[in-house]
């Protein structure tokens, strides 16, 4: 990541920034990534054209041999977009780059789908698809969609069916048997696959598919366990979140990162989850010397055994990830924050670097929970509310309050938004984190109150 400069906000009073700051993204830098990905879509289409410009079969046959042409491009640049490589991460931020992926794989199966179908109707027959006695070549490509079929019905219904990481993850990683199945039947199916320039293509297109692959699943994790992190201190938050604090190998310093990012850990605990990874936001602040903390609730399998990690415990890291910081907008002075239960972690990130830079930003935190005991990070946060320079306020909004509670009720709705922010709420610029049915709530709350698209900041993100 780049290094920039210190930064003034709009009010004109210069804040410090954290060292390796991402920074604005290069003007025309996203629009050249989504230009190279459209080439690369239809650059077997444009060399199969030049090799043959002529054809002596049917439309559907060749809308058929394209499909696959494109499909197969396709499933190739899937390596690219799940590797988190920072020439597209820092462009996009990585929640949306995976959405990306999640979509274009859909369109691969689709694509490469039809294609036996196409084939049929275009003089092929129906004999394509039914038939047992196929050449060994076509059983593989037959292979290849049975499999690619069952890996996208696993994401796109694995919270419907229940299915557990574990086996999601299982089913992910034969991606790599897939793509050697798919250049096997095309290198040897694919009449186009006869002339030099598109093997060329076909043999570098692959190519890079594995080594990008090798070096996300191999390289990095290699790198990530030579120089693993230590667990410093377990601490708890409430009755079900603790803080995790990491640091770096003696005589080396962690990355930087903003106030609001995320990174994937991996615990080298030596029970059944011993090195698998996931995504926790960075809720220290940027400033903090030499330290990661991730404050981490016990919501589902994994993040149950969190309480059992101890001080010692070796930790693999890779980050910075996240394009989800106030530091990006420089031009927001009057901000309102609202979390959702463990969705705070990302905020508190960003006020605690306030904090520690004396930040001249008027800041309302609205935080909803079930009951009080839920609160994380409650006591810190009604102390920065105190500090003398402080301009933040902080509102709790409870939706099962106990009787004694003389706060906030229900939920952060339209009416919550408006009482505490006033007529203006349009000129405020609004950082949302928390559960995706409230982000949802709040999101369509504060577009219907005329608050624009550019004023709204959120990222979801989810393996």
């Amino acid at each position: 990541m780049t290094d920039l400069s210190d930064s003034s906000t709009a009010s004109g009073r210069t804040s410090q920034t954290p060292a390796g700051k991402p920074g604005p993204r290069l003007p025309f830098g996203g629009i050249l990534l989504v230009v190279a990905y459209v080439a690369l879509l239809c650059s077997p289409l444009v060399v199969a054209g030049l090799m043959r410009p002529r054809t002596q079969q049917s439309f559907l046959w060749e809308l058929g041999k394209s499909f696959a042409l494109v499909g197969v491009v396709v499933l190739v640049l899937q390596f690219v977009l799940a590797a988190r490589l920072r020439g597209t991460t820092r462009h996009f931020g990585l929640d949306a780059v995976l959405r990306f992926h999640r979509g274009m794989a859909i369109l691969a199966v689709v694509l490469i789908a039809l294609h036996p179908v196409l084939l049929a109707l275009g003089g092929g027959g129906w004999s394509l698809l039914t038939s047992v006695r196929m050449p060994w070549y076509i059983w593989l490509g037959k292979t290849a969609l049975l499999l690619l079929v069952i890996q996208a019905l696993a994401a796109l219904l694995r919270r419907t069916v229940r299915l557990s990481f574990e086996t999601w993850r299982g089913l992910h990683n034969q991606a790599l048997v897939i793509l050697a199945l798919v250049l096997l039947h095309s290198w040897v199916a694919g009449t186009d696959l006869r002339h030099r320039p598109m093997q060329a293509l076909w043999l570098g297109l692959f190519t890079a598919a594995v080594s990008i692959y090798a070096y996300h699943k191999l390289c990095v994790p290699w790198q990530g366990r030579r120089r693993a992190y230590r667990v410093s201190d377990v601490q708890r938050e409430t009755h079900n979140t603790w803080s995790l604090t990491l640091k770096p190998p003696q005589g080396t310093h962690r990355f930087p990162f903003l106030p609001g990012q995320f990174h994937f850990v991996s615990l080298y605990r030596g029970d059944r989850y011993d090195g698998e990874e996931h995504p926790f936001t960075i809720s220290s602040g940027p400033l903090e010397h030499n330290v990661l903390r991730s404050t981490i609730k016990a919501s589902g399998d994994f993040t149950s055994t969190v309480g059992n990690t101890r001080p010692g415990d070796r930790v693999r890291v890779q980050g910075p990830f996240g394009r989800f910081s106030h530091l990006l907008h420089p031009e927001e002075t009057d901000l309102v924050f609202i979390a959702g239960g463990i969705g705070i972690t990302p905020l508190m990130s960003m006020l605690r670097y306030m904090r520690d830079t004396d930040a001249d930003l008027r800041v309302l935190l609205l935080y909803g929970n079930r009951t009080e005991e839920d609160i994380v990070f409650g006591e810190e946060l009604e102390a920065m509310a105190r500090l003398p320079a402080s301009r933040l306020k902080v509102v709790h909004v409870l939706s099962n309050a106990a009787l004694g509670w003389d706060g906030e009720r229900g939920y952060i709705d339209q009416e919550c938004i408006l009482r505490h922010c006033g007529e203006e709420v349009s000129r405020k610029a609004f950082y949302i984190c928390g559960p995706p049915p409230m982000m949802d709530l709040v999101s369509r709350a504060l577009r219907s109150l005329g608050v624009p698209a550019d004023g709204l900041h959120s990222e979801r993100f989810s393996l």
